[in-house]
């Protein structure tokens, strides 16, 4: 049986931004220490939710330093260091794990794409040359590239691939892949309103873009089914249905940013080319945000 990088919920966190367009470290740190003090099991930095696709390269390495650093151990944390190029994605891994991230976080490739033999060929380049666990990254409606349960069988003979962020939306899959690797690849939710759907299934958790605005919440309803109180995590499931297609209005992470701005936490606007909410759906977020108590 492999180690787990982590169990419960990780949160894909946000890069916060100033109003000089730069990162703005100040309140990354803030946010950081709010999910921990809020039970967050792992933060992952530079994935979607945190804008990765328009971190140049110094600033990416940059954040996944900060973070480590920032963290000093108190949780794992994930570094995203995927790519459609794969001696770049390889590049990103290697400083990653200089700058000690716990595992790295890999994206299919996208655009170009491949085909499932081109996924075994690139994962394992990779992990033929890095020493930190890798975490899979599938979701195929952002990168038109679909990982098989029979390729996940393949991929996770290898030692450093331990787990996949599953963001297919296709529970049959999911449980075919369980099926196949069993204890050789952990799962963790990719989205966020099947968390306990996955849970039933083995999943180790979720990566979780809601984890933003309710770290507690969505860290209790991953342990409250290990803990064996299935009913209440399917009650908090059921609870933040709302919220969760609140989030997902609009491209992510647009919505997340402005609820995180409503509620307090300026992280500033999505870099281009995502752009803000239109008034509709702000007022709709809002309105949501208010539904929960949380501005």
């Amino acid at each position: 049986m492999k180690k787990s990088v982590f169990t419960g919920a990780g949160v894909a966190i946000v890069t916060p931004f100033g109003k000089d367009g730069k990162i703005n470290y100040d309140l990354f740190g803030k946010l950081i220490d709010r999910q921990i003090e809020n039970n967050t099991d792992a933060i992952i930095v530079c994935g979607t939710t945190g804008e990765s696709p328009v971190l140049d390269h110094d600033e990416h390495a940059a954040a996944i330093d900060f973070v480590v650093s920032y963290v000093g151990g108190r949780v794992p944390v994930v570094a995203g260091t995927g790519s459609n190029d794969t001696a770049y994605g390889l590049r990103l891994s290697n400083e990653a794990e200089k700058a000690g991230a716990d595992a790295l976080l890999m994206v299919t490739p996208y655009y170009n794409k491949t085909s499932q033999n081109g996924l075994i060929k690139h994962y394992n380049y990779i992990a033929d040359r890095v020493s930190a666990p890798i975490i899979l990254y599938n979701v195929p409606s952002r990168t038109g590239v679909d990982i098989k349960p029979e390729t996940y069988l393949e991929l996770s003979k290898h030692e450093r691939i331990v787990a996949t962020k599953e963001a297919n939306g296709n529970i049959a899959a999911l449980a075919k892949t369980i099926s196949l690797c069993g204890d050789n690849l952990d799962v963790y939710s990719g989205n966020d309103d099947q968390i306990t759907a996955f849970m039933s299934l083995g999943a180790k958790g979720v990566i979780s873009v809601i984890s933003n605005v309710i770290p507690k919440d969505t860290h209790d309803m991953v342990y409250k089914y290990l803990d064996g109180d299935v009913k209440a995590s399917a009650q908090l499931q059921l609870k933040y249905m709302n919220l969760c297609s609140s989030l997902f209005m609009d491209v992510n992470p647009i919505p997340v940013k402005e609820a995180l701005v409503m509620m307090g936490f300026d992280v500033g606007e999505c870099r281009m080319p995502l752009a803000p909410l239109s008034d509709c759906a702000r007022t709709i977020l809002e309105n949501t945000l208010k539904e929960y108590g949380l501005i």
